[in-house]
């Protein structure tokens, strides 16, 4: 019997063959691409000691633009957490002409090179813009101040979003919600009870993934933002000032500290979605 069984594993684990090759390669293709390279951050800044490393992440510069990055990052991301999911929304439940070119203009942020996305931004939000220029009339100043910096990391984060949400709102049976219908629940109530609880951890996916995009994000906000130090400059661009002064040290251990924060985010989204599935918050 016990010969038997073994026999039924090994037969079990031979139904898709070459598993030690394919995870080989796999193991190789993710260390070159992605360990080792985030691997020498570490590497770059190991040398420095806690007092040095502190200095440099803690200056005055870096934390202004520290505070910027996670807050526009956050509240792009947030922004996007809502329309992104109603954007998915109207592309799932309803049929209108010009549906596959809004479809197709969601992945727009993807194809455009960033810098061009920039320019664009740019141009429409500029004081003399298409809608620079009525926002000035209010006393709202976009391009070159802090609002700009959220709208380019608002434009770049939202397929991240939607293209998250999307695919679990075409699996979710819209009988599912005519039931709930049926039985007496409202608008309101059956959102709650039946399309949140799945729709949620999707959209926190789509929210992390949106912030930590922003957090990285350079191209598109260094035409929009006007860089002014310690008002509209980025982390990103602080790491790239100080790899043009030849400051690879420094540059390296403010890219530590951001690679850290993103870390930190994946993992508490991922704690967060665990603790909900735990609970029956969400499925």
């Amino acid at each position: 019997m016990t010969t038997l069984a073994g026999r039924l594993v090994t037969s079990k684990k031979s139904i898709l063959p070459g598993f030690g090759l394919t995870m080989g390669f796999t193991l190789l293709y993710l260390s070159l691409i992605v360990l080792i390279p985030l691997l020498m951050l570490f590497i770059k800044t190991a040398h420095l000691t806690w007092t040095e490393f502190l200095g440099i992440v803690t200056s005055p510069l870096v934390v202004a633009s520290y505070k910027l990055s996670f807050l526009a990052s956050f509240v792009g991301a947030s922004i996007n957490a809502v329309f992104g999911v109603l954007v998915a929304w109207v592309l799932v439940r309803y049929e209108f002409p010009g549906k596959r070119i809004i479809d197709g203009m969601v992945d727009l942020p993807f194809a455009l090179p960033t810098a061009v996305a920039g320019i664009s931004l740019t141009a429409v939000y500029a004081q003399n813009g298409w809608l620079g220029r009525p926002l000035m009339h209010l006393g709202i100043k976009s391009a070159y101040s802090p609002l700009g910096v959220m709208i380019a990391l608002t434009f770049i984060g939202l397929p991240f979003v939607v293209r998250t949400v999307q695919p679990i709102l075409q699996n979710l049976e819209a009988e599912q919600e005519e039931a709930a219908a049926s039985l007496g629940a409202g608008r309101a109530q059956t959102f709650i009870k039946v399309i949140a609880p799945t729709v949620l951890p999707a959209t926190l996916t789509g929210f992390s993934l949106a912030f930590a995009r922003a957090l990285g994000e350079y191209g598109s906000v260094v035409f929009i933002s006007g860089n002014m130090p310690m008002k509209t400059e980025i982390t990103p661009l602080v790491i790239m000032t100080k790899l043009e002064q030849f400051d690879y040290v420094g540059a390296a251990a403010v890219a530590v500290v951001m690679l850290v924060a993103s870390f930190v985010l994946l993992f508490l989204t991922n704690i967060l979605q665990w603790w909900g599935r735990k609970r029956g918050l969400w499925l």
